[in-house]
């Protein structure tokens, strides 16, 4: 079975073509610029050529056939036609409580998807116009949607709840949702093989650290919290958002500054965190390159701030679940800043985590434990496979709608 997953932005759309019968991808690469200057799409294929194709996209409509003809072309493509591509995966950002695990799209789940469109603004619409241009492209093809949020559904209310009136909650639906769902729930099963013991004995804490970044607590297999709330910009110090933070501060702001909710929404989500505190930049390279090299004051500031709130929900998580057997990293930062790792363990000692920093800092980019032996705490790097969740939960709808026997 061939499964095409999209991933798409507001003005880009990442993909990747599987082969399901060894989870082989054959080609994937990214359509960046849509609707603006400067247009391309990348592509590179399963024997690793790449390529870099400059041109007009005018929408997601023209981006997705850019996709499929490079696919399918014969100079450069791996498939010969649409008809081999089997299924397709659409990553979906918000699915609100209806969405509990990844679905088949019809007229309801659109419906849905749209109607989530005020409180995912920044996701579910793009994430739409992805769905309806392949559909258009492929309308005799099933597609699926997998909801970043429907892995957190397992959390119990009085960790979703927040303290307002609670008519609010039954009218507008506001409550903690989280979101990177199909990055820790492949993190933490992903690491449970590879160590060959039982998720549902295990109490895990996935740190997914990226431009975007969150932490979720799993227990037996479930998410019992994580740290994105209604929106994304809940929880840890990001590249531009501000996480955590205390909401008198924003009506505070918004009446001595005269920002209105679109500009205190915009400054909270894209002039914040890591940005606002240094000034430089939201890349976290950078940030540490101008405090251990230049020795710039507000990036040490940032990245002191950064490493202490991820600390503090370890810290908060292990409370929670009664211990932590595991701990993961991934994402950009979780998997290739070694210095950020090595801050973030430091003094676990008292809940039995003994982290070894020689591995640590000869690693970049792959799997490894790095917690010594003797650790009663498991320190892993596990590089996250988002587009693979999708991928196999698309295959599984798709065979159980078929009638197909795994």
């Amino acid at each position: 079975m061939k499964i095409i997953v999209l991933n798409c932005g507001s003005s880009s759309i990442k993909y990747q073509l599987f082969d399901m019968t060894n989870n082989t991808v054959m080609a994937k690469g990214i359509v960046e610029k849509i609707g603006l200057h400067g247009s391309f799409l990348k592509y590179e294929s399963l024997d690793g050529k790449k390529v870099k194709l400059d041109g007009e996209v005018i929408d997601h409509q023209m981006g997705i056939e850019y996709i499929l003809g490079i696919l399918t072309s014969a100079r450069r493509g791996v498939i010969k036609s649409y008809d081999e591509i089997d299924a397709v995966g659409h990553r979906v950002v918000f699915g609100g409580e209806e969405f509990r695990e990844s679905v088949l799209v019809n007229e309801h789940v659109m419906q849905k998807i749209e109607e989530y469109f005020e409180l995912a603004p920044l996701h579910n619409p793009a994430n739409l116009k992805g769905i309806q241009a392949m559909q258009a492209m492929l309308p005799n093809t099933p597609h699926v949607a997998a909801f970043d949020s429907s892995f957190h559904q397992t959390m119990p209310d009085y960790a979703f709840m927040y303290a307002i009136p609670y008519a609010l909650y039954k009218k507008y639906g506001i409550r903690r949702y989280g979101f990177h769902g199909s990055s820790h729930r492949y993190v933490s099963k992903h690491a449970c093989e590879t160590l060959g013991i039982d998720i549902k004995k295990q109490k895990i804490i996935t740190c997914h650290l990226g431009n975007g970044a969150s932490i979720a607590a799993i227990k037996f297999g479930k998410s019992v919290d994580t740290s994105m709330g209604l929106t994304p910009v809940e929880g840890l110090i990001m590249g531009t958002r501000s996480g955590d933070i205390d909401a008198g501060v924003l009506s505070y702001l918004m009446n001595k500054e005269q920002i209105d909710a679109q500009g205190m929404n915009s400054l909270i989500n894209k002039h914040s965190g890591m940005l606002g505190i240094t000034g430089i930049s939201s890349d976290m390279r950078e940030i540490i390159d101008a405090a251990y090299n230049l020795s710039n004051e507000r990036a040490i500031l940032a990245l002191q701030m950064f490493y202490y709130r991820i600390r503090k929900y370890i810290g908060a998580y292990t409370a929670a679940m009664g211990g932590v057997d595991l701990l993961i990293f991934t994402g950009g930062i979780g998997e290739n800043a070694w210095k950020a790792r090595e801050e973030i363990c430091k003094d676990f000692e008292y809940m039995g985590l003994s982290f070894d920093t020689e591995i640590n800092r000869d690693v970049l980019s792959k799997e490894l434990i790095i917690s010594k032996p003797d650790s009663s705490v498991k320190v892993m790097i596990v590089p996250t496979n988002e587009e693979l969740v999708i991928a196999q939960d698309t295959m599984e709808i798709v065979m159980k709608m078929k009638n197909i026997h795994l």
